[in-house]
This record gives C-alpha cells, structure tokens and sequence, in this order.
C-alpha cells in the first residue's frame, strides 16, 4: 500500500500533570480552536504512532529481543530499562496517542455526521491499550484519557480488566466491528492510512487483532470457541494486500526516522549473536535484508555481537560485525509501520491448531505463514526451506517452537512484539547478555517512568508495590 503522509500538528494532550481546582478555565487557550477536524485526528494518530514505534522497535524492542544489540554504551541493551536512551520509552506515546484517539472516538459518537469514524477509533484504542498493558501489566486505563474533562490522576487498572472488561480490549474490538457494519452514511473515512477508507478491511483488522488479544491470554482464560468462531467465519487479514501497515518514503519527513540519523547512531546497532544463530542454523535469507555483511568481511559473510556489553570494558571493532540492512536507511520507501499483518494472523491460528483450539491442519497455517512472512520481507522463499530445519515437524523441534520462532524473525522492528512473543511462549531461547545490570535475569515487563511516580504518585505507589518495587522481573497477569 503505497500512500503519501503528511506529518500534522495537532494539540496533544500531556502526560499527567499536577491537578487544580479551576483545571479547565486554566488549561484553555481562548485563542486555540477546541477541535480538530476528525480526518486529521484519524491521521496523526495513526501516522504519530506507527511511525514512533517503528522507530522504538529498531532502537530498544530489537534490543529486548535480540534481533539486534548496541555497540556504545547502551544501558538499555544491558536491561537498565529506567535508563532509555535513543529509544526505549514507549509510556508517553501510548498515552498521547490513547488521548487523540479519545477525541476521535468522542467526536464520532457526538456528532453524527463523523459516524464512520467510531469503529476505527475503537479498533485503534484496543490496538494501543493491549500494546501498553503487555508492556508495563497494570496501568491507568479506564479514567486516563480524560484530561481534557479535568481528570488528571487516574488509578492503575487490573491487566485482567483492561482485556476482559466492557470498554476494555476485546469489548473494544466488538464494539468496533458493530459500529463498522451497522454504518450506513455516505460519509468516507478519511485521513485512513492503513486501509484508504475501505470499512470492510478494518473488520478484518479489527478479527485479526481479536485472535491476537486471545491468544495472548489463552493461559489464563478459556479462549478455544471464540478463536474458532473467528477462524470459522473467515473474516480476517489473510493475504499481505490486506494487511494494516502503511510505508515510509525515503525522504524526509516520512522516512524511517532511523534513516536521518547520523551516520553514528545508525551504525551503532548491529546484528544480535542470537539471531544471527537462528537465521544461519535455518539457512534463512533474510539476513541478507534485514543486515548486511560485516565490512572487514572478505567473504560476505555476517558476524553478530552478543547484547549487552560493557563498552567501557570490552573494545569492539564496528568494522567486524553487520550493521542494519539498506532496506533500514537507503531503501526505506519498501520498509513498512506494522500494525498487524496476514503472517502474524497465519501463525496464531497454527498455534491455535496446534492446541486444538481450532479444528484446522497447524502445519499450513504455519507454512503459509512462513511463505507471507517472506513475502513481506521481500525475500524469496528457498524450495527447501520448509523441509529443513524451519519445517514444521523438523526433528529435535516442537510445533510451538517453530511457531514462535518464526513469528519472532518476522517480528523486526514491530515495537516490542517479539520480546513481548518471548515472554509468552519462551521461544526462540535467548542468551544472558553480556553484562547485565538486571542481575543476569532478562526482564518481563517494562518499568513505569519516573514520571509517573512525580506526577500519579499515589496511584503509583500502589502499582509499583504490586510489581516488588516497580520491579522488571514481575510477571503480567497473562504470563504469571
């Protein structure tokens, strides 16, 4: 999907601040318009954060997830998470971009001439509430994003709650595919990056994104008849023409943000010993786009550092290991802001069978899967890639592996997805980092930022005394 992005200003709501009584009269400006138009809304917010995520996943997910360490004093590649650096402080995106959405969705169920915008708005605060509350486990939620009714201090809800209670998650997701097949106005949506305005392809998002939301929490909730019930009515992302993802260009603004950086800061990211492990024992091309030969390479060879060195203590060569591929810097027109794809969808549902949550064959789910993941990665697939060891029954593997570690390589660059995969379902296995300043543990949930305890403190306290001190070794509700 080929669409031009236009960046726009638009007045976002902060993070928490310090509550008055006189909050309202205070906080507007009489010389600001108390509106915006609900097509800008739609795309800022889906621009702002697709856009910033990608950005995130390059600089702090791939690190959590190894497919990628730092070379130069990275804290956050050593498990500091409190001490982000280019990236790897995701909390102020989710909620600036949960607060625009909620002036999206308020205005869509206020005025009825924006109707067409209420199902997306809901599919898209599902989206980005299951993303934060898989980060961080219990945060504000319900009474968050009413800054703008003077409710600045909101408690920290239960995970649990956020996916399984009305206005939570998948009530979210139902409500938005009702609203999307009971509109019948003449009004387009506009401002649609994802889907240029097509409703039908957003209930496919919106399907994709359920199953998802379920498998995710299958450990704690019995989720077998609705998956089925999904995957019986057939209504969800299945080819990568229908997936919702937008592309960057490969100039300014729009590029990659990573691609504007200085030479310095690009090349500071290499290839993760881990994956470099995994894509070579599998024989994947993929390498070949998502990093390149390490320069002092006579050979074409790739050469990956293990995560989390001690750069004051170890010297590193930059010239002896690969750094990030063309497709990350040069080439960024064909690289894509993944919100949720045909793959992914494909590799849960091979889960699902392979439970038997779903009567359906899990080997060609997982293989189609495979097949649409290299598609999307603009990399052939080998004849024999799928007889090897990437084969669904390869010998000395389990289904589950397979699964996980496929949908784990795929997972480049999408925010924090493959850590967050990681956690789940333990797979691929990764490595200690080298110097770890998490006491050799690797972390499952993201801290809460300072911020917070400045700005929400009692709220705070009460979340961070249910996490042992805001502690990163404190499993979320789905993962305990």
């Amino acid at each position: 999907m080929k669409n031009t992005l236009y960046k726009i200003l638009i007045l976002s709501l902060g993070l928490f601040t310090a509550c008055t009584a006189d909050f309202e009269e205070k906080n507007t400006n009489p010389n600001a318009p108390v509106t915006v138009q609900p097509s800008l809304l739609l795309r800022q917010v889906i621009y702002d954060f697709g856009e910033q995520m990608s950005y995130e996943g390059f600089a702090a997910g791939d690190l959590l997830a190894q497919h990628r360490t730092a070379l130069d004093f990275n804290l956050f590649d050593r498990h500091a998470l409190k001490s982000p650096q280019l990236g790897g402080n995701p909390w102020p995106i989710f909620y600036t971009n949960l607060r625009d959405n909620e002036l999206l969705l308020k205005q869509a169920q206020s005025n009825e001439t924006f109707k067409v915008y209420e199902g997306p708005a809901l599919i898209l605060k599902a989206y980005m509430a299951q993303g934060l509350t898989d980060l961080f486990g219990d945060v504000p939620y319900f009474e968050a994003f009413n800054g703008i009714d003077g409710t600045v201090t909101a408690p920290y809800d239960a995970q649990e709650d956020i996916y399984l209670a009305e206005g939570g998650i998948l009530d979210n997701l139902d409500k938005g595919i009702l609203a999307l097949n009971a509109y019948t106005g003449a009004v387009a949506l506009e401002g649609d990056l994802l889907f240029s305005g097509n409703l039908d392809k957003w209930v496919l998002f919106a399907n994709s994104l359920k199953l998802k939301a379920l498998m995710r929490i299958s450990s704690k909730e019995d989720v077998a008849s609705q998956i089925e019930a999904i995957f019986s009515e057939g209504n969800y992302i299945m080819t990568n023409a229908d997936n919702a993802t937008f592309d960057f260009t490969n100039s300014a603004p729009n590029s990659f943000r990573f691609a504007q950086l200085r030479a310095g800061d690009f090349n500071n990211f290499v290839l993760s010993e881990t994956m470099e492990e995994i894509l070579t024992d599998l024989n994947d091309d993929r390498i070949e786009v998502f990093f390149r030969p390490f320069a002092n390479s006579t050979t074409g060879t790739f050469n990956g550092l293990i995560n989390g060195i001690n750069a004051s203590q170890t010297s590193i060569e930059p010239a002896n290991y690969s750094r990030a591929g063309t497709l990350f810097r040069e080439n960024t027109s064909e690289l894509n802001a993944n919100f949720m794809t045909s793959w992914e969808t494909q590799f849960i549902l091979a889960e699902a069978a392979a439970k038997n949550y779903i009567t359906a064959d899990a080997a060609t789910l997982y293989n189609t899967g495979v097949q649409q993941a290299f598609e999307y990665w603009l990399t052939d697939l080998p004849a024999d890639y799928l007889t090897g060891p990437a084969a669904y029954n390869a010998a000395g593997t389990t289904p589950l592996q397979q699964i996980s570690t496929q949908k784990w390589i795929a997972n480049i660059i999408n925010g924090y997805e493959g850590w967050v995969e990681w956690r789940r379902t333990g797979f691929p296995t990764f490595k200690p980092v080298a110097a770890s300043l998490n006491d050799g543990l690797i972390p499952v949930r993201m801290p809460y930022p300072a911020e917070e305890e400045a700005l929400n403190a009692d709220n705070y306290n009460s979340a961070a005394q249910a996490t042992n001190g805001n502690s990163l070794d404190v499993a979320v509700w789905w993962d305990e």
